[in-house]
């Protein structure tokens, strides 16, 4: 009996500091959407089932080992072939299923019915960033981590948002039905906003698809759920939902935003106008690999500073070349459809500039277009005029 006492007042005083037990935020989100609360409805149902099933089983076997004990002269009863005894544990265990399997069945129906979508959005995913492309509208943008370096590397206090900013957040309405086609350009990720208990596997050659109506606007953060590279944790999720006249006055100025960046492409660029541009290109993509001062990593990512590929003037259309459609075998990825002529144009007008490359040569973003569409230079490369 003390043995017992002793026993009981552990077990109080992990009960009793409910205060510490509530810090504890073991359980999982309810979430902003209809689906995220029926899952989360469905969830604590089954928690309880289990627990009282749990409860149901120990309490018997505790009370069976205290009252039959061998110490009160308790001897085991021997019985074979009980047909009530294998009924009852086959039935009872088939109606507790059966009744566990109509609310899950229902919310896996709400989860999978992607029907009468009011939006569609298609979601790509890059080493280490996201594609928003907004079906039947032109538009279409990358979302990058932008929480700043210097809290990466502990010079500066990180904030309550850490590694869960972004430049360009997802836009959504509220109240809308909202479709998402998910898929992946480079290797498997997985698209999770918990809020919104989405949560879709990014596939190279596949498309998966789910679905949200969010009804309260505001802003909602999730990350990449699948280790994708070395940069996996650098791969967030911001979804920024407006009210419905809110969302039509962004959708249309990013229209005349792609508009404004398509006509950059004819504009007659200076060099010192690519070079402030390629800087800020080359900084947000191109330096968590080649290292902002081109010295990269080899043998993975080879260095810039002084490179062939980055000095020679014969061939700079294998500089651009390389940047818009990648290297196969290695890391380098495609950068056509995540970089603008103009951007394209800047970085490698700056990588062949910096840290002492000083070619003098710059690329026009008409080059780059022509480059596009013939896989050569039309025009000659023009010099800088300094």
């Amino acid at each position: 009996m003390r043995q017992l006492a002793y026993y009981l007042f552990i077990v109080a005083g992990m009960v009793l500091p409910m205060d510490a037990i509530a810090a504890w935020k073991l359980n999982m989100p309810e979430g902003v959407t209809a689906v995220s609360r029926s899952i989360y409805s469905l969830h604590m149902t089954i928690f309880l089932i289990c627990v009282v099933i749990g409860a149901i089983v120990f309490g018997i076997m505790f009370y069976s080992i205290y009252a039959h004990r061998k110490s009160r002269g308790a001897k085991a009863k021997q019985f074979h072939e009980s047909t009530l005894v294998e009924v009852i544990w086959t039935a009872v265990p088939l109606l507790i299923l059966v009744i566990m399997a109509i609310p899950a069945t229902k919310t896996l129906i709400d989860i999978y019915n992607t029907d009468d979508a009011d939006i569609d959005i298609k979601i790509t995913g890059y080493q280490w960033k996201w594609q928003y492309e907004y079906l039947g509208e032109n538009v279409s943008f990358f979302s990058n981590l932008s929480t700043p370096k210097e809290q990466i590397y502990n010079i500066r206090n990180k904030n309550s948002n850490y590694l869960l900013e972004v430049d360009e957040p997802l836009v959504l309405p509220a109240g809308k039905k909202v479709r998402f086609l998910v898929t992946a350009s480079d290797v498997i990720h997985s698209w999770w906003v918990p809020q919104f208990a989405v949560k879709r596997d990014a596939i190279p050659g596949f498309i998966n698809e789910a679905w949200t109506r969010i009804e309260t606007p505001g802003i909602y953060r999730g990350q990449c759920a699948e280790l994708c590279g070395k940069d996996h944790g650098y791969m967030p999720i911001v979804v920024d939902v407006r009210s419905e006249d809110e969302y039509r006055i962004w959708l249309e100025g990013k229209k005349v935003e792609a508009e404004k960046i398509k006509a950059l492409t004819s504009k007659d660029w200076s060099f010192d106008e690519l070079m402030v541009e390629g800087k800020k290109v080359y900084e947000k993509v191109c330096a968590a690999c080649h290292m902002p001062n081109g010295q990269g990593m080899p043998p993975l990512f080879p260095a810039l500073k002084g490179s062939k590929i980055a000095t020679a003037k014969d061939r700079i259309v294998e500089h651009v070349d390389i940047i818009v459609n990648g290297k196969k075998g290695t890391a380098m990825q495609a950068f056509a459809a995540q970089l603008s002529e103009v951007e394209i144009a800047a970085v490698t007008t700056y990588e062949r500039n910096a840290w002492g490359n000083d070619t003098g040569e710059m690329v026009t973003p008409k080059q780059v277009l022509e480059f596009k569409n013939t896989a050569m230079f039309k025009t000659e490369v023009p010099q800088a005029s300094r």
